[in-house]
């Protein structure tokens, strides 16, 4: 066998090798149990996990998962995209008993922000999740962006500065760390990375003033992760996305901004990337760039995905295309957060729920989040009539959303229905009849054929009742308008009460 220097051997500096190419990895995994290929290859060397809907079942249940895990490796780093709001996966079939940023940025109450972030993490960390790839750190300066929009906490740049380290403060405090996205900033997109290779065309002094002063501000409070975007930003690196840029990744976020921690890719599998690079070569060129931790999975979730990832990096290293450096110091960087996480866990007892009033925090800040312009008699045996457009990915199409279901548990006799896109006025009022409408929009401003079936509804009918879920643009339509900046099931129940109250 051939010894190297200090005594180590080829053999053991293959075996180290591969060691640091799973430890990079941050795979998804079908089913509400762990596989066996995942718990072999937790335990030949992977440090993390991501977690998706598809996971969990129950809080018992997930509970049980982490535990699984960790009886192979205690220090396992187990993920989730669990923003709160629109994007949940621990209350993927029910509705997020959060709202999400932008109804915080609209209340606008730092230390509110900071308590629903650490009652978040206080129930992930009960469950064993212990990486959480929020909070959006974006300033949503472009009203059309099709995939941030609520995820937002808004389109002031110190606002969402502001709330960004505050929610970052009180989730790690739950001993959970925090992963502000997208780095440097995706707010200022019309396409959804998912889809296609977003541009942001501005220049670095806007970028400056704008874009990357919540990330500074989330490196302030200590954020322990930070994900990269899928996007391109001529103004500082012309030819790659931030993901795959060593100007973007090691240029400004590590030598510039100063940030010492993780960082992590945005789904490797999203067609920004696999559509133009592939995701091998895409997972190769980010870690060379600076980056730490490959997230896939969400549409990849296979062993055969992890080996191939594995073998690209080892290859890589081997033909001379990645420094071996820069492999083990992403791996080190991995190992870190996961000691990290794991004295967090010791030092943070989960502990009670934090009562911002007797139904819960999440439910007490979407009622203050609810904005409400003209007046309206209380209804009887409304029909409520959502105006549905096809959910973005991040969001997904598995979580329910809107008012009827809970109108409907205040008052007796409510109808609904759905109503997809193509849908017109005449539609809703045919099935309608003589009922008060309450109609249920998200994001009318981006979406044609709604505002135009809303505009024709209002003026059919002078007291239908609008409800806004999305980001509220246009001037309120009907005699009674409310925007509840978000469309999370408690978003849904504070709306509810405001038109049962009205």
């Amino acid at each position: 066998m051939t010894v190297l220097a200090h005594g180590v051997t080829a053999s053991d500096a293959n075996d180290e090798l591969t060691r640091d190419a799973l430890a990079v990895l941050q795979p998804g995994f079908e089913g509400t149990t762990a596989p066996a290929w995942l718990l072999r290859q937790v335990g030949e060397g992977l440090t993390a996990v991501g977690l998706f809907g598809r996971n969990i079942a129950s809080p018992e249940q997930l509970a049980a998962l982490t535990a699984q895990l960790r009886a192979e490796r205690d220090d396992v780093l187990v993920a989730i995209d669990e923003e709160g709001g629109d994007v949940t996966r621990l209350e993927v079939r029910g509705g997020s008993s959060f709202p999400g940023n932008l109804a915080l940025g609209a209340v606008d109450d730092t230390a509110l922000t900071r308590d629903v972030a650490r009652e978040l993490g206080r129930r992930l960390a009960q469950c064993g999740v212990n990486l959480n790839w929020a909070p959006s750190a974006d300033v949503n300066s472009n009203p059309d962006n099709p995939v941030i929009g609520v995820r937002s906490f808004g389109a002031d740049t110190h606002l969402a500065a502001r709330h960004t380290a505050a929610y970052v403060e009180g989730l790690q405090a739950a001993g959970v760390a925090a992963c502000t996205k997208h780095f440097p900033g995706h707010g200022d997109t019309n396409v959804d990375s998912h889809h296609a290779l977003p541009r942001i065309d501005v220049d670095l002094d806007t970028l400056v003033a704008r874009e990357l002063v919540p990330f500074r501000a989330a490196i302030e409070a200590g954020t322990k992760a930070v994900m990269s975007a899928h996007i391109l930003v001529p103004a500082l690196d012309p030819t790659r996305p931030a993901t795959l840029s060593p100007q973007i990744l090691t240029g400004l976020l590590r030598k510039e901004l100063g940030y010492e921690g993780l960082i992590v890719t945005d789904g490797m599998e999203m067609n920004a990337i696999a559509g133009t690079y592939g995701i091998e070569r895409g997972s190769v060129l980010a870690i060379a760039a600076g980056a730490d931790a490959i997230c896939v999975g969400g549409g990849l979730a296979d062993e055969a995905t992890v080996l191939r990832l594995r073998d690209a990096l080892v290859a890589a290293v081997r033909e001379g295309a990645l420094p071996a450096e820069r492999l083990a110091d992403a791996a080190a960087r991995v190992r870190a957060l996961a000691a990290w996480t794991r004295q967090a866990r010791a030092a943070a007892a989960p502990g009670a729920p934090l009562e911002g009033s007797a139904p819960g925090i999440g439910l007490a800040a979407a009622r203050r989040a609810v904005a409400v312009s003209g007046t309206a008699a209380p209804v009887s045996a409304p029909y409520v009539a959502t105006l549905a457009p096809v959910a973005n990915i991040a969001v997904g199409d598995e979580t329910p959303w809107g008012v009827a279901a809970e109108l409907a548990a205040l008052v007796p006799g409510t109808g609904s229905g759905v109503f997809p896109e193509g849908a017109t006025a005449a539609d809703i009022l045919a099935a309608a009849g003589s009922r008060t409408v309450v109609a249920v929009v998200r994001d009318a401003h981006r979406h044609p054929w709604m505002a135009q079936a809303l505009d024709a509804l209002v003026a059919a009918r002078p007291d239908t009742v609008v409800v806004e879920m999305g980001v509220p643009r246009a001037e309120p339509r009907g005699a009674f308008h409310i925007a509840t900046h978000g469309a999370s099931r408690v978003c849904g129940r504070a709306a509810a009460e405001v038109i049962v109250g009205a």
